[in-house]
C-alpha cells in the first residue's frame, strides 16, 4: 500500500507506520492522539506531508550537491516566532533536519531587502525603534531579510510539493476540507 508518490516514487504506508511508531515510543508519546481516532488519522496525514517534504529536500540537496555540513545554524534562519511563521511541516524540517537548512539557505540565497523597505519599516514602527535609523538599520534589515527568506522557502516548498506529490486516498492534506477528519471551522 502507498500513502503518496513523490516524483513518482511511492511512499509506502509501512514507512508511515514506522515513523508513527517512533513518535509514539518517543519523548512526546503522552501527547500523541489515540491511534485510529480522528486526531490519530490527522497525525498520519501530517506525517505523510512531512515525509514527502523530507524527500523533496533530499532530492533538492542532491541536485544542488548540498550536504548537512553546509547547513547554517537554526538561529541564523529563524527564532521561535519565525518557525511558527513557516507552519508545522516546514518548521519541523528546518528545526530537525540540517539538510533542510542547507536547502533553505541555497534556495533563498538571492533574497534581498532594499533600503526603501527598511526605511518604511522603521517609519512604521516608531514604538519599536526609538534610536535613530542609522543605529537600527542593520537590525531591521536582519528582521526583514529573515521574514523574506522564510516566505521564499515556504513558497518554494509549497510549489515543489504541488508539482511532485500525489497523495493516496485517506492521506489527504490534514487541512483539506474534503477529507472526513477535517476539523478547522470558522
Amino acid at each position: 500500500m502507498t500513502a503518496a508518490w513523490i516524483a513518482g516514487t511511492p511512499l509506502p504506508v509501512s514507512d508511515v507506520d514506522t515513523r508513527e511508531q517512533e513518535l509514539r515510543s518517543g519523548p512526546a508519546s503522552t501527547a500523541m492522539p489515540a491511534p485510529n481516532s480522528s486526531e490519530g488519522r490527522q497525525l498520519r496525514r501530517w506525517l505523510v506531508q512531512l515525509m514527502a517534504a523530507e524527500r523533496i529536500i533530499a532530492a533538492e540537496a542532491d541536485t544542488r550537491h548540498l550536504t548537512a555540513t553546509q547547513a547554517p545554524p537554526l538561529e541564523d534562519l529563524a527564532d521561535r516566532p519565525g518557525l511558527l511563521q513557516l507552519g508545522s511541516v516546514a518548521a519541523a524540517l528546518v528545526s530537525q533536519n540540517p539538510l533542510a537548512r542547507a536547502v533553505f539557505a541555497a534556495v533563498t540565497d538571492d533574497i534581498t531587502v532594499d533600503d526603501a523597505r527598511i526605511k518604511r519599516y522603521h517609519a512604521s514602527n516608531p514604538e519599536r525603534f526609538t534610536r535613530p535609523f542609522p543605529e537600527v538599520r542593520d537590525e531591521i534589515e536582519r528582521i526583514l531579510l529573515g521574514l523574506a527568506r522564510r516566505r521564499a522557502f515556504l513558497h518554494w516548498l509549497d510549489t515543489k510539493t504541488a508539482e511532485l506529490v500525489r497523495l493516496a486516498p485517506g492521506y489527504e492534506h490534514p487541512g483539506d476540507p474534503s477529507q472526513p477528519d477535517h476539523t478547522h471551522r470558522h
